[in-house]
């Protein structure tokens, strides 16, 4: 038996890029193999989306493809779809900017349970760049409707983020802090509305969210009230970069990114966060690591996007243990995952990121970019008046 999927979205998140491993349709192909139809590829920029298809077209997953169509808006593909082609799942792959509230044009996921009310939604990170309270509205009318949906934080579905998980339930362990450290390499970063942070939502929202996500997965929720957080900016000494690759003056300065956001934060458990994220590497290598302690115990995850290792430290052993999971395929796993909750739909447990909560580790994202803002603002005017 068939099973449809819409696509919204042809860019990289969906058909991706030699910059990094996103790409849901190349996923979608692995999981339903000959039963994948998908039936509609919805984008404004209808080209890109002629040129996204004809690619898949060209290639093994052709008759996925072949009764695909392509339709600028949601509402012309629920009047072109025909009742045998209605989706059971879509894929939210468009920007930030497009969804994840309940303001017009950045509704994408009220326009997708309106227009298609039986389908699932798989929806990309971070939920929205807008405001926190409109996301909290669409989580209301998103539970209301009794739609089935997953958000791509796919960090949770890695081997090695598992991995840690069972140790610490396997040990009884309680969480006593974590720590986070993104190093972005950003010479290849080139797209104007990523320098932007009133288009992207700055580096926490945007990037540095799944780092976010897995500091509340292991902590548990954050005492917003408790987050602080300071940044370099890019008018400080230190957040001079030499490796540009584009025009940053036709974005306002105050528009434009910080250079390193560093910031900490209570748990309501009573463990401690911490966060590290820098704009600061040539090339195109990142360095990534996450870190979990407790009593007698740390887990060191490093790369977690491209070739994992796991180092345990355990109480008594000597050496630390080190786990590598190179072959491991988180993208694969939460699609996977969701599509057999679509199918059996009376077990959603192994959905590991829910809308709900992909709402919080948004709002806590926003408070770490608020906090950090009025920080820069205060150190911006003490070297005024100095």
């Amino acid at each position: 038996m068939s099973f449809n999927v819409l696509l919204v979205g042809a860019g990289e998140i969906n058909f991706g890029s030699v910059e990094g491993p996103w790409n849901h349709t190349l996923r979608l192909e692995r999981k339903l193999s000959s039963r994948l139809r998908v039936i509609a590829l919805v984008d404004p920029d209808t080209a890109r989306a002629k040129s996204a298809l004809e690619g898949k077209l060209a290639s093994g997953a052709a008759p996925s493809y072949t009764r695909c169509r392509i339709f600028p808006t949601i509402t012309e593909a629920a009047a072109g779809l025909s009742a045998d082609e209605r989706p059971r799942l879509v894929i939210v792959g468009a920007p930030p900017f497009a969804r994840g509230t309940d303001i017009s044009g950045q509704d994408l996921e009220l326009q997708l349970v309106q227009a298609f009310p039986d389908a699932a939604l798989f929806v990309e990170k971070p939920i929205s760049s807008g405001p926190v309270d409109a996301s909290w509205r669409v989580a209301a009318e998103l539970e209301r409707r009794k739609t089935l949906v997953s958000v791509g934080y796919m960090l949770r579905y890695s081997a090695a983020v598992q991995k840690m998980k069972q140790i610490l339930a396997h040990n009884n362990i309680t969480v006593m802090g974590t720590n986070a450290r993104f190093v972005m390499a950003y010479e290849y970063a080139r797209k104007l509305p990523w320098w932007d942070k009133s288009r992207s939502g700055g580096p926490i929202i945007e990037q540095a969210t799944h780092f976010c996500d897995l500091s509340r997965y292991f902590g548990g929720n954050i005492v917003l009230s408790s987050v602080s957080a300071h940044t370099v900016e890019h008018d400080e000494a230190p957040g001079q970069l030499s490796a540009k690759r584009f025009d940053e003056e036709v974005i306002p300065p105050e528009h434009r990114l910080p250079r390193l956001t560093s910031a900490t934060w209570k748990y309501d458990g009573g463990a401690v966060g911490a966060l590290t994220h820098a704009i600061a590497l040539h090339g195109t290598t990142y360095d990534t690591e996450f870190e979990v302690y407790a009593d007698g115990y740390r887990l060191k995850l490093v790369d977690p996007y491209n070739a994992p290792k796991l180092h345990v430290r355990r109480p008594g052993l000597a050496p630390e243990e080190v786990y590598s999971f190179e072959n491991d395929d988180p993208f694969f796993g939460e699609l996977a995952t969701f599509i057999d909750a679509i199918e059996q739909r009376t077990d959603t447990s192994h959905v590991l990121s829910s809308y709900n909560d992909a709402v919080r580790t948004f709002e806590f994202t926003w408070q770490i970019r608020m906090v950090s803002d009025t920080s820069a603002k205060s150190e911006r005017e003490r070297r005024m008046t100095a």
